[in-house]
């Protein structure tokens, strides 16, 4: 036998493919609305259980530490050559094992420990690899410095973002966020860093799938590096990639290898060769029309169900969306975030807590939701659907009676089909 005659570890496999199984149902009864979540295709999900998961491969193609690489160069580069053109930028960097790890690795190779990265502030859409102090690499390691948003518009005033960041002087200026609900202007980051005298990196990991798809500007013709997840809204497996634009090469020709040597050997050992194969074939599953109309229904329901919850008499930030996601402020119905979510998972609506500007509670509690549309688009929910859901969002966060719902959610729900998953 392949698996070895062992009773125990038979035993062992046949419960985790069990509950596998559970989950599989489970992703299926319910509604998926956590915004950094998608569901991949079967070929992606093939390409993950592949032969490839076999294979170690440190180093780079035709520069491998390991032999009988032949085939797992072709695929790195075919890999690369796919972001390349979907981006508009001359290297990529396909290796990254994560989002976090990948701007590790940009700040490795841009700045010398003690200098200053500026991002969005962490209760306001920024992420955790952007400057948290104390807990996170990138405040123990740099000086972290915020921007934040308008008080009064819950958007970026992009005036005031250039006085905060000429007060800061940061070294490495970030624009890309977690939980902004607009479009951003790379355009306007170009002229602040510019005044600042600093490098600009947009972090799109949210916003890729917009950004290939037409539907959000490309940040290529004016960043030096863009950094982007590749499981959100590019629905493919969780990895990551560092991209050099035209732009960043001119500035400093040697970033590319600089990127390159901090992902491996500075972070990083071996590449994960499965992820990297199921990497290209999410990159050649956006290049087809069908993917461009797939991110223009993701942004129509954002903007139908946004319309729907306001009019059931919810707080949005930033009062609705442009893109994939949707930030929901509480503090009107007097419920707290980890509140919401936890009530929405027993009527089968899958959101997380939130923070929202200007939070009074915790990040462990918060005073709001973040949900999005990406996966319900996946599974081919359109604005008709939206409007069924929202309805469902507003009783259970007004009536907090999850119960009377979760039977018509599952119902509904299981009427998708679920990719990648056969039943």
């Amino acid at each position: 036998m392949l698996l070895g005659s062992n009773a125990g570890k038979l035993e062992f496999m046949s419960k985790v493919f069990e509950l596998i199984e559970k989950e599989e149902i489970r992703q299926r009864e319910v509604l998926e609305m956590i915004p950094s979540e998608n569901y991949a295709s079967k070929q992606v999900l093939q390409a993950l259980g592949s032969v490839l998961t076999n294979k170690y491969s440190e180093g780079y193609p035709a520069k491998r530490y390991y032999q009988g690489n032949q085939v797992i160069d072709d695929i790195e580069i075919y890999a690369e050559d796919l972001a390349k053109k979907l981006f508009h930028v001359p290297f990529v960097n396909v290796q990254p094992y994560s989002g976090s790890p990948a701007n590790a690795a940009i700040y490795m190779a841009t700045l010398k420990p003690g200098q200053k990265i500026m991002g969005l502030a962490l209760n306001h859409g920024g992420h955790i690899s952007h400057g948290l102090e104390k807990v996170g690499f990138s405040g123990k390691f740099f000086v972290p410095a915020h921007y934040y948003l308008n008080k009064e518009t819950g958007r970026l005033d992009y005036q005031e973002v250039e006085e905060q960041v000429l007060n800061e002087k940061p070294d490495l200026l970030i624009c890309g966020f977690t939980a902004y609900p607009r479009i951003v202007d790379f355009a306007d980051f170009r002229r602040i860093a510019d005044k600042a005298g600093c490098l600009l990196l947009a972090d799109v990991s949210h916003i890729a799938g917009l950004i290939v798809g037409g539907v959000h500007p490309d940040p290529a013709p004016f960043v030096d590096i863009i950094m982007t997840t590749t499981h959100k809204t590019l629905r493919g497996p969780r990895g990551a990639m560092i991209m050099v634009t035209e732009r960043g090469a001119k500035l400093d020709p040697d970033l590319p290898k600089k990127i390159n040597s901090a992902v491996f050997p500075g972070l990083q050992g071996g590449p994960h060769d499965n992820q990297t194969a199921a990497i290209a074939i999410a990159l050649e599953e956006a290049s087809t029309p069908e993917f461009k109309e797939y991110a223009s229904q993701i942004v129509k329901n954002a903007k139908k169900l946004a319309d729907e919850l306001v009019d059931g008499g919810l707080e949005l930030v930033s009062g609705g969306t442009d893109n994939h996601l949707i930030l929901v402020n509480l503090q009107n119905l007097k419920l707290t975030g980890k509140e919401a979510a936890e009530k929405l998972e027993e009527a089968g609506i899958i959101v997380n807590f939130n923070l929202i500007p200007g939070d009074p509670n915790s990040p462990q509690v918060t005073s709001g939701i973040r949900l999005g549309t990406p996966a319900l688009t996946t599974r081919g929910m359109t604005e008709p659907d939206m409007v069924k859901i929202a309805g469902w969002i507003v009783e259970v966060l007004k009536t907090q009676n999850p119960a009377a719902i979760k039977k018509e959610v599952s119902e509904f729900a299981s009427k998708f089909p679920l990719p990648g998953i056969d039943f």
